[in-house]
């Protein structure tokens, strides 16, 4: 299949004058006092006059008094507000209370006024739960969110001043990815303090068995994919080259989705103006489970657990999928490698987390202070290495100039290494939202799904399309 259509069929003004004085009257026929004698005067520097010393007495006095003055009523008023003692309350999702603690130890050492009372929530009903507490006046100060869901959060964020972080900082130290996800109007709403794409798993044992290489383009996987599929005498599948194809059992479908879409240029935001681009890219998915090459089907397990089984030799999945198949299957050999590309492009798709702050807060000062902390350098590098000490690897840099400390991993800088080229998409799962993600993701199942009882792909997106634009205009896109 040629590479180039492989989805086929982005003052003071001193005034003059003096004073005159006015005519005295004249007085006659008084005669001259008598002059007094000269009082003679000592002029030597050893002495000092009397009234000298009282004055300068005095102005000492005076200045002792304006100090106390000023040290017992001034300078008071003025760090009232610096020594009050505020409570943050920071609401995150995947990190306990241990790791976070260490970090926000260092925070509250700079500023002892300021405690930070973090607490690690559920992901089942959170943003909900989030959106009505704030929305009640009893939330968070500081909040993790999706970096898709500030369609849903544009009301409940506060914008960052640029003494928390200037624009010109943020996109120096952030991949293009979070600036285009968090500048909004010319305004920063979050801070990120992990990154994340969509990478491939591969089988090594499989790889090394068939003599093959990882492949770096769509036609080497669709050659490998078939080549590394094996069926019985029934064409069952009993081991499975790619999880493509079907909706319901690959784990994060939408996001392969999402990549497939916008490798091949679809505008996601207005799908119908790219319909035919979508559609190509809809039928080279579903080619994977369709016809009696096909190399995956709705019988499989999810495509995570065939592939911590040994029964799928490649996988697209995110950095924490590594712990699942750790967990699952500690001796199973595979790698990471960055995910195919077409030719005339290089695009991957990230998904990661943000934190922001409530813009009905009562202590919104006190929390642009933890935001500016959070996004240091030595902040996030610090936390990266108290969630190491706990397993493999932590949440990986959002910020650019720590990338490099992990190139020697093998396992998680393929997913950085992508991330100076990936773009965000409202089609991902793994957020939880009951909102915007998911009813998006409804419909692009739905779209899947419909070319598996002979509706044509073209039609499928249309559906698609309209299913989109309504909900990207039910949260005010």
């Amino acid at each position: 299949m040629d590479e180039n259509t492989i989805f086929q069929g982005q003052n003071l003004r001193q005034e003059q004058g003096g004073y005159q004085p006015e005519p005295q009257p004249q007085v006659t026929n008084i005669q001259n006092p008598p002059i007094p004698p000269e009082v003679p005067v000592n002029n030597s520097s050893s002495s000092f006059p009397f009234m000298k010393i009282v004055k300068l007495l005095i102005g000492l006095l005076a200045v002792v008094l304006l100090g106390i003055i000023i040290f017992a009523v001034v300078i008071p008023a003025l760090t009232k507000n610096n020594n009050q003692k505020v409570t943050l309350t920071y609401w995150g999702l995947w990190e306990d209370n241990r790791i976070m603690q260490s970090v926000i130890s260092d925070f509250q050492r700079q500023y002892p006024n300021i405690t930070i009372d973090y607490s690690k929530q559920d992901i089942k009903q959170y943003r909900e739960r989030l959106v009505t507490r704030i929305n009640n006046g009893n939330g968070p100060d500081v909040f993790r969110f999706h970096n898709t869901w500030y369609p849903m959060f544009s009301s409940i964020l506060l914008p960052l001043p640029s003494d928390t972080i200037s624009k010109s900082d943020f996109t120096q130290w952030f991949y293009p990815v979070a600036q285009k996800d968090l500048i909004k109007n010319g305004a920063i709403y979050g801070v990120p303090l992990h990154i994340d794409t969509l990478a491939l798993y591969i089988n090594s044992d499989s790889f090394q068995a068939a003599g093959l290489k990882p492949p770096t383009n769509w036609n080497d996987f669709i050659n490998d994919s078939k080549t590394l599929t094996v069926k019985d005498a029934n064409g069952k599948i009993q081991t499975s080259g790619a999880a493509l194809g079907t909706f319901d059992n690959i784990n994060h479908a939408p996001d392969i989705l999402s990549l497939l879409f916008v490798q091949n240029g679809v505008d996601l935001n207005n799908i119908s103006s790219t319909s035919q681009k979508a559609s190509d890219a809809l039928n080279f998915y579903t080619s994977f489970a369709l016809g009696n090459d096909n190399v995956w089907d709705s019988t499989l397990d999810s495509s995570l657990l065939a592939f911590t089984k040994g029964n799928l030799a490649m996988y697209f999945g995110y950095s924490w999928d590594y712990f699942a198949i750790k967990a699952a299957n500690p001796n199973l050999n595979f790698q990471v490698v960055p995910v195919p590309q077409l030719p005339s492009n290089n695009i991957n798709l990230a998904s990661y987390w943000v934190e922001g702050v409530s813009v009905k807060g009562k202590h919104q000062k006190e929390a642009l202070l933890f935001m500016k902390f959070l996004a240091d350098k030595n902040t996030q590098d610090k936390l990266y290495s108290e969630e190491a000490k706990t397993r493999a690897f932590g949440e990986l840099y959002a910020r650019v100039d720590l990338a490099d400390k992990l190139k020697d991993n093998p396992y998680v800088y393929p997913f950085v290494q992508q991330a100076k080229t990936a773009v965000s998409s409202f089609f991902v799962d793994g957020t939880y939202d009951n909102g915007l993600n998911s009813q998006m993701n409804t419909y692009l199942g739905n779209a899947v799904n419909s070319l598996f009882n002979n509706i044509s792909s073209q039609t499928a997106v249309d559906t698609l399309s309209q299913g989109v634009t309504q909900v990207l205009k039910q949260y005010g896109q």
